[in-house]
């Protein structure tokens, strides 16, 4: 690992508004709501999940604020990376902040994306029915492939295809919403169970595994942030983009939940284990409504919306190793740039051979993995970040500043607490643990390289 950071040069600024918003919503939306669906209700047995769904919203909107202040202060490659770093103090306690952060998402950021590899090849199999579990595997690795090889170019080419697949993602889901609309019904929407909303622990741990599937519906809000070094007028552009594609795919969750739901009796894809056709419920939504060809043209969108999703994600998170080996916290490899194309290259080689390699697991454990590994030490982590910086340097430029302050980061604090508490045992014990393994990592890192807290005091003169 290098002692020092790295000297490079600018990554070229070219983001605006449009782009920064196209790439948080295509992350976004992405195969997420076309397969969750099923998971959402599966949570509490039927409609009153979305109650899950809402709190979860909650949640992303008043993170969202905390997300915003940081990206537009600190408006550089790495994001999180950054924000925990400068706001735990950069040579002592943000050293082990951001090498924690920068470890997990090691593991966090390879996972999300390859949850968008296996519900693309899970999804396919409505138009290829015969496709095997090994063939299902073998087309999400494919698709990882492919999105490496797509991103493989500058930053410039980058924006124009970004902007081209957030468009296809937007008929996509239109397409959902305007047929829901034509063909709802209440009766269908809101067939509550008996008992649905009978308050018991029970219904806090599955109010808790719903919004979890919510929260990785909204993830990727802040994937702008990421990529802050290539954003123009990043002070206006990042919070807006962030709390545009907050309120604009809020609402367009909340139509397509309630236009398939409105469709297709919610008791034929729930629980979704014992339901096949669970893996594709929006095709089956369009093979009712419109038949078995139409379905299957629909097919296509949706997988073209997916394939936006980890295309963005892949994008923001590439830029995270590099931010950090930058730094001097990782490998001084993953700082170099392409020589012609002027793109971290080999950081976005390792986060995407990574993902191939996750897309091999199911898709329940990569959601509870990645969500329970960044809860404590990137989401809250943040929180405490900026109220680190509030105190210590007050005189910072913030060209945005949260809403409201302090209330949106007690919201997002508890929030985020709920959700990792009403975890299943194994999942708290998967998060807890890899955070002691990070933290043994670094202190033997830090004592390799000599720096705090094993830092050698220097000899008299």
């Amino acid at each position: 690992m290098s002692s020092e950071p790295s000297q490079q040069p600018a990554l070229l600024r070219r983001f605006g508004l449009l782009q920064a918003t196209a790439l948080n919503m295509s992350n976004m939306i992405g195969i997420g709501p076309f397969i969750t669906i099923p998971l959402l209700m599966t949570a509490m047995g039927g409609p009153q999940a979305l109650v899950g769904w809402i709190a979860a919203l909650i949640i992303v909107i008043a993170d969202g604020l905390i997300w915003s202040e940081l990206g537009a202060a600190m408006p550089g490659s790495g994001g999180s990376y950054q924000y925990l770093r400068e706001g735990f103090g950069r040579e002592k306690w943000g050293r082990l902040v951001a090498f924690l952060f920068i470890w997990q998402f090691i593991l966090s950021g390879p996972l999300e994306i390859a949850s968008g590899y296996i519900g693309f090849a899970r999804y396919l199999r409505y138009v290829w029915p015969g496709l095997t579990p090994g063939g299902t595997v073998a087309v999400a690795m494919a698709v990882g492939v492919l999105n490496i090889a797509l991103l493989y170019r500058q930053i410039s080419a980058i924006g124009k295809l970004t902007v081209s697949l957030w468009v296809g993602t937007l008929l996509t889901t239109a397409a959902v919403i305007v047929t829901g609309a034509m063909h709802f019904d209440p009766a269908l929407a809101f067939d509550f169970p008996e008992g649905g909303f009978s308050f018991s622990i029970g219904f806090l741990f599955g109010l808790g595994a719903a919004s979890r599937v919510g929260i990785y519906d909204y993830l990727g809000y802040y994937n702008i942030a990421y990529i802050g070094d290539e954003v123009k007028d990043p002070g206006r552009v990042i919070p807006r983009s962030i709390l545009i594609s907050v309120v604009a795919v809020a609402l367009i969750y909340l139509g397509i939940n309630l236009s398939i739901i409105g469709v297709v009796p919610w008791r034929e894809f729930v629980p979704a284990s014992a339901h096949p056709n669970s893996d594709f419920i929006v095709a089956t939504f369009m093979e009712r409504v419109y038949g078995s060809r139409v379905a299957t043209l629909f097919t296509a969108l949706v997988l073209w919306t997916a394939f936006g999703s980890v295309f963005a994600l892949l994008l923001g998170y590439s830029r995270i190793p590099y931010a950090a080996a930058v730094d001097g916290t990782f490998f001084r490899a993953f700082a170099r740039l392409h020589p012609t194309k002027r793109f971290p290259h080999v950081s976005l080689l390792l986060i995407g051979l990574i993902a191939i390699a996750a897309s091999t697991l199911s898709l329940g454990m990569v959601i509870d993995a990645l969500i329970t590994t960044r809860i404590l030490v990137q989401f809250i982590g943040q929180i405490i970040a900026l109220s680190l910086l509030r105190r210590n340097a007050p005189d910072m430029p913030r060209p945005f500043k949260v809403w409201l302050y302090p209330i949106p980061n007690l919201i997002a604090l508890f929030g985020w607490i709920f959700l990792f508490a009403t975890s299943g045992p194994e999942v708290i014990a998967f998060g807890l643990g890899t955070l002691l393994l990070d933290i043994a990592a670094f202190f033997a890192w830090a004592r390799w390289t000599h720096r705090w807290p094993f830092k050698q005091a220097p000899e008299p003169a």
